[in-house]
């Protein structure tokens, strides 16, 4: 099976490269920006139907949600208008359309979360508007498609939260921590692995919702951090406006699996990560 990985370079991208790396089994080709322009249609469509993959699976984005705010053309261009891109692609050469949104699409305000087919959407950011229109541009272009929302990613290749607190916390620095954002932390092997699974098992075309299983705040999944690592750091619990971001961030945004088998807990993920990356010992 010919799959090709778009942001090969990114966390999540390796963590797939690493997934599909069983070379009996797949033929993996490890594409990011030098390689393809994904807001470049032609040069898309081009490369997409010379390469005739059986599976797209796009790790490629605009992550830098604060920053969005300042160039939504970008955004746009990148999280948006590319995808649709690649769906067109995808639809005109039979291939699967795996592609990652995120909590971002919704306002954050329902208590009790959101299952896959939440209809009220309204995201607050330049960001999260930009992957609505991603995923309403897969639904109205049509191809086979897996997508796939997540949130609160952290990984072995590239910054994420824990390695932030890590850092911060053998800085000796005092820290505050907001305590009234909530969802899960994912870790994106886990989610990497999960999307070979319904790859292999064919899973029918939709939206999925893809986290560790549990929800905390940032605040309580720093101390967690801390706890599993041995670090006792002057930890502030704050609320979200102390820290006057440039976009708003989702207060209750946990992501309901409805569709798929849990994942393990992101305790037992943390764990996981920290002994993979020697920061204890099992």
């Amino acid at each position: 099976m010919k799959i090709l990985i778009l942001g090969a370079n990114g966390m999540l991208g390796h963590e797939l490269a690493e997934a599909f790396s069983d070379r009996g089994k797949y033929e993996t080709i490890l594409w990011d920006r030098g390689e393809l322009d994904i807001t470049d249609k032609e040069d898309v469509n081009k490369k997409i139907s010379e390469m005739k993959p059986d599976a797209i699976i796009n790790a490629a984005a605009y992550t830098a949600v604060d920053q969005a705010e300042s160039e939504p053309d970008l955004v746009y261009n990148i999280n948006g208008y590319a995808v649709g891109y690649l769906a067109s692609a995808c639809k005109d050469n039979g291939a699967l359309l795996v592609h990652f949104s995120t909590d971002y699409v919704f306002d954050g305000e329902n208590h009790m979360g959101y299952k896959e087919d939440y209809a009220t959407k309204n995201p607050a950011t330049v960001y999260g508007k930009s992957k609505k229109l991603a995923e309403k541009l897969i639904e109205d272009i049509g191809p086979r498609h897996y997508l796939i929302r997540t949130q609160w990613l952290f990984g072995k290749s590239g910054k994420n939260f824990v390695e932030t607190m890590i850092r911060l916390a053998s800085e000796g620095k005092d820290l505050k921590v907001v305590n009234d954002q909530f969802g899960s932390p994912t870790y994106a092997k886990d989610l990497a692995c999960r999307v070979r699974d319904m790859i292999e098992e064919n899973r029918e075309s939709g939206v999925y919702h893809v986290t560790n299983s549990n929800t905390c705040n940032w605040y309580d999944f720093a101390l967690k951090i801390f706890e599993m690592t041995g670090f006792n750091p002057n930890v502030q619990a704050v609320k979200t406006e102390e820290f006057a971001a440039a976009a708003k961030r989702p207060t209750y945004s946990m992501l309901i699996n409805t569709k798929l088998p849990p994942l393990r807990s992101y305790e037992e993920a943390l764990r996981a990560y920290l002994i993979e990356t020697g920061r204890i010992k099992e």
